[in-house]
């Protein structure tokens, strides 16, 4: 049976989330304590989240209170639908009675019965004129939730929302950065790779790239793997 916070409570929840976030520097470390004091702030909650989302709908960032958590939205992300991806599209708070029953993400729904999760509330992150993510509960039993539910996740939302967007973006340029470095990195492991097969087999770059793909899907591994293994079985001087 959901039970609404007093007043005094709500306000102490909502000043202690705006606490947790104005002492996070890094955005993985704030959406990871939001998802933490959410869990303990929504009554009847089992489990919380919060996806950080682009404009295409892909998590750049995510924190979750449990590992089911963890699988029911990794669910929702591989499947392309899901409570927290709709709250995230129609900028809506979304509230699920129960998964089994609910006949708006049928993939999802089924995907998720094995998992002790029967009510859902996803609300959408609003920073400004933006959407940035949602966040979102769960309980064990069905109907654990309801309207009231949704609005308090609403207040946790708005702050949250802000402080969670200046986080980010005071990380960009870093994470540009080492998203830069890593590019140049696995760019540089895939010529190495591709100059021991061309010095090895006598081909052309082109043609030793091709190799390399097809022998990298064929093992189920990413290029840039293959590659480094390439590599680390090459003795020194062969490179």
């Amino acid at each position: 049976m959901e039970r609404n916070l007093p007043l005094d409570e709500l306000s102490l929840a909502v000043a202690r989330i705006r606490g947790l976030l104005l002492t996070a520097e890094k955005v993985d470390e704030a959406v990871q304590l939001l998802a933490q004091a959410i869990r303990y702030a929504v009554p009847g909650t089992v489990g919380a989240g919060v996806s950080l989302l682009d404009s295409r709908g892909r998590r750049t960032s995510s924190g979750s209170t449990n590992r089911v958590v963890e699988q029911a939205d990794m669910l929702q992300y591989e499947l392309g639908e899901g409570p927290c991806l709709t709250a995230w599209a129609t900028e809506e708070t979304v509230i699920v009675d129960d998964v089994r029953t609910d006949p708006r993400w049928q993939l999802w729904s089924n995907a998720v019965k094995s998992l002790p999760i029967r009510s859902v509330v996803s609300a959408a992150l609003i920073a400004g004129d933006e959407c940035i993510g949602a966040l979102k509960v769960y309980a064990e039993h069905p109907s654990a939730y309801s309207k009231s539910t949704g609005e308090l996740l609403e207040l946790f939302a708005s702050p949250a929302a802000t402080l969670l967007s200046h986080v980010q973006a005071s990380e960009l340029p870093q994470r540009l950065s080492e998203n830069l470095q890593s590019s140049l990195h696995s760019r540089d492991l895939v010529n190495r790779a591709c100059g021991i097969v061309m010095e090895r087999y006598g081909l052309d770059y082109e043609t030793a790239l091709q190799g390399l793909m097809l022998q990298a899907r064929e093992a189920e591994v990413p290029l840039q793997q293959f590659s480094a293994s390439l590599i680390a079985a090459t003795p020194a001087g062969q490179e």
